[in-house]
């Protein structure tokens, strides 16, 4: 590489020849860039280049509208609207690292264009250069990673974990309190206490998935050391010696998502003949767990209310601790725009749902696409806030927002260990096959099949989490043609029934000594995951806007009786003569999720129906109920899946479902399928209620027979007001929605929804 001084010479050299110096390549490898300024878009800014692990900015000399498509495509955006020269957005500091950077304009990046060569420039800061890309993102920049967004030590400082000293740690799981340690070029090094503050601590946990740190009694462990040092058969005494054993110093501002992103010193400055650590005692950290994985016996150490736990939530995702970013403003239920969005403000997100920092902040809707309000955009944390609710940001609506740029986030949990206590086998990939678990026998462990009684798609969805492989496809009951490990053969887990929020299969409910049916073989429990999973979702609105009364004779519904679609009474009329009143309405519902909604069986499955002539891929698609303000059920109705088909997409997706001419039936992610008023079936039969205030209810998908990524939002319920004559609609809510209204108390002082556990009413 040629040194600054070569350089300029040549550089002289040409110029008294007439010459233009040349444009050498320079390589910025894994370079990265970023954007700097007092501007509050993301998408504008000084232009920045991380360098030898500085950040130094780029002059304006030739820089122009080429070059600036080429530094907004390398960060993420799809071109450059602008640049802007003579230090508009300020003047940085540190090195001036690229001066007459010169771009085609088709490059991918910069290392593809050429310049003076690394700090080789006759600039000054106020030439530092400007952007402005356009917002819109390109469609592979789906995400700030940890892993990409970590500081040149970040190739250095891989993991930490915490290493118990006292026997109530060891015990204790997830373990919260030990000697931290760090994995520093392969090898686990421990970190010397020297000027260590809470601010490293904060960080530490919130890698290890913990939301918070308390201090920890340093004389305590001080005194163990000490006690360690003196025992002569402690290896501590000889590795201690050894800076190799060491990591020197951590210097934290306790916002970073990772100690790769801290000032961090592996060793004593060079030349200097001193250890690592000279006081020669590690590092010891305490923290707190959330609330998902804090045990039973362990008291919160501050007060948590029910009101603040659903100021925020993550929807969609496929395991704890992941998911869209929805917030509650004015009693309803919103998303977040990726404007901005980053590692620091998930961080604060992910804390203030009890799991640790942010180890991927997502853009794009990649977690699928919310429905309703946009809340939320550019928001911005410093990293200390308590709630996303105390970050600066603008209102969804200011910025042009769509709900395909909806953010997500994936969160740090805690290890609990559960992976390693189940297993597949015998399937033809490894994200299928025979569930083996591993259980406690007689205070012995030992792996076994689970009995496939009561074995439904809930309880797959949590066997599918614990292994990290996603959604559950299906939930196989019979499993002959697959052969499971020899010795895991038994089954040792029956009578599982899970609610769908279990870290894993051994939390659930389940048999005491085990009893199976069907014994052991062909019966064990199966399961197939899938990364991605469809999300079904009713259109409330136009629900409470087209609901109707329709008096209907009995001579136009000899088809919609066939299908049972009517109360029972009217098995018992004078057909054809006499009416049956109908509450009527269209429905529309999307698919939300990152998978289409497909049918579970094949067409050569699916019933024909001579009376409608058609066929019904899944015999019932959806249940319509109207309830008393009590719960208890006065009508109800149900449609079958008359024929699933994209009714309608977004402009720029194509259909690619339809029921004509025995079609392939399904929902396309992002399109939705529509069901008139005037079908048959498209109703709930009111003729024996009287008037009164009722609740009604319309669940999608209502057996789980088609495998989603988030059921809690299948149900839509509206207040209903019936006066004997007319009926009105109102306050219409999906389950994903906050209620408009508080049910009354019943029972127990609260009304828990007996279909989706976490759809709850808190009688106050």
């Amino acid at each position: 590489m040629w040194s600054p001084p070569a350089t300029l010479s040549l550089f002289l050299l040409l110029l008294l020849l007439g010459q233009t110096p040349p444009c050498r390549p320079q390589s910025l490898g894994t370079k990265k860039l970023r954007l700097v300024g007092p501007g509050s878009r993301p998408e504008e800014g000084r232009l920045e280049v991380l360098h030898q692990g500085q950040w130094g900015t780029v002059c304006d000399d030739d820089f122009a509208l080429q070059e600036a498509t080429v530094a907004c495509r390398q960060l993420g955006f799809e071109s450059a609207l602008t640049w802007a020269h003579s230090a508009k957005y300020g003047q940085g500091e540190g090195p001036i690292w690229l001066d007459n950077v010169h771009c085609v304009g088709t490059e991918n990046s910069l290392d593809q264009c050429g310049s003076n060569g690394w700090g080789v420039s006759d600039c000054s800061h106020s030439e530092d250069v400007g952007v402005v890309c356009h917002p819109q993102r390109q469609r592979g920049y789906l995400s700030e990673k940890v892993s990409n967004a970590l500081g040149p030590q970040g190739q250095r400082l891989e993991e930490v974990r915490l290493k118990p000293i006292l026997a109530s740690a060891k015990r204790h799981s997830p373990v919260t309190e030990g000697a931290v340690e760090v994995r520093y070029e392969g090898h686990w090094r421990q970190v010397c206490d020297q000027d260590w503050t809470m601010n490293n601590s904060r960080v530490v946990c919130g890698m290890l998935g913990f939301p918070s740190q308390v201090p920890v009694n340093s004389l305590y462990y001080r005194k163990i050391w000490n006690l360690k040092m003196k025992d002569p058969k402690s290896r501590l005494k000889g590795l201690t010696s050894k800076n190799s054993f060491w990591i020197h110093r951590v210097d934290c501002l306790g916002t970073e998502p990772h100690l790769a992103n801290c000032q961090v010193q592996v060793a004593p400055r060079r030349g200097k003949l001193q250890p690592a650590c000279p006081l020669g005692m590690h590092a010891v950290v305490s923290c707190v767990a959330g609330p998902h994985f804090r045990s039973p016996k362990v008291k919160p150490r501050r007060k948590e209310s029910r009101s603040e736990e659903l100021k925020v939530r993550l929807r969609s995702g496929a395991q704890v601790g992941e998911g869209r970013v929805e917030v509650l403003v004015n009693r309803q239920w919103g998303t977040v725009c990726d404007h901005r969005w980053n590692l620091i403000s998930a961080s604060v997100l992910c804390r203030q749902l009890g799991f640790g920092s942010a180890r991927e902040a997502l853009f794009g809707a990649q977690l699928g696409q919310g429905l309703g309000p946009i809340h939320l955009s550019e928001v911005r944390c410093r990293g200390y806030e308590q709630s996303l609710g105390d970050c600066l940001a603008l209102e969804g609506s200011q910025n042009g927002c769509q709900h395909e740029n909806d953010a997500a986030v994936r969160c740090n949990i805690p290890d609990m260990g559960f992976q390693n206590q189940v297993r597949l086998a015998g399937g033809r990939s490894p994200e299928e096959g025979v569930v083996e678990v591993q259980v406690e026998v007689n205070g012995v462990q030992h792996w076994g099949t689970v009995c496939s009684d009561h074995w439904g798609l809930t309880e797959a969805m949590v066997a599918c989490r614990q292994l990290g492989l996603g959604f559950a496809n299906f939930a196989i009951k019979d499993t002959w043609y697959w052969q499971g490990t020899p010795e895991a053969r038994e089954v040792v887990m029956s009578g599982v029934r899970c609610s769908g929020t279990e870290l894993a299969l051994q939390q659930c409910q389940r048999h005491g000594p085990v009893h199976c049916s069907h014994g052991t073989g062909r019966f064990s429990a199966g399961v197939s995951c899938t990364k991605s999973a469809p999300d079904l979702v009713m259109n409330a609105q136009l629900v409470q806007e087209t609901a109707y009364l329709e008096d209907r004779p009995l001579s136009l519904l000899y088809c919609a009786h066939e299908e049972n679609c009517l109360s029972q009474s009217a098995d018992h009329m004078d057909w054809p003569y006499g009416h049956r009143r109908l509450l009527r309405f269209s429905s529309q519902i999307y698919n939300l999720g990152r998978a289409d909604f497909r049918p579970r069986t094949g067409r050569h499955s699916w019933i024909w129906h001579q009376c409608h002539r058609h066929y019904h891929s899944i015999e019932v698609f959806t249940h319509y109920d109207l309830l008393t303000l009590n719960g208890s059920k006065v009508a109800e109705g149900h449609k079958a899946s008359f024929c699933l088909e994209d009714t309608n997409c977004p402009t720029g997706l194509q259909r690619r479902y339809a029921c004509a001419n025995f079609g392939e039936q399904g929902v396309t992610v992002g399109c939705w399928d529509t069901y008139r008023h005037d079908i048959d079936c498209q109703w709930v039969d009111i003729t024996d209620v009287g008037p009164g205030d009722y609740i009604f209810q319309v669940v999608v998908n209502p057996t789980n027979e088609v495998a989603e990524s988030d059921f809690s939002n299948n149900m839509m319920r509206c207040r209903c007001k019936y006066d004997g004559q007319r009926v009105w609609l109102h306050n219409c809510h999906t389950g994903n929605s906050e209620a408009l209204w508080t049910p009354p108390c019943v029972g127990s002082g609260s009304w828990e929804d007996s279909v989706f556990t976490s759809m709850t009413y808190v009688c106050v």
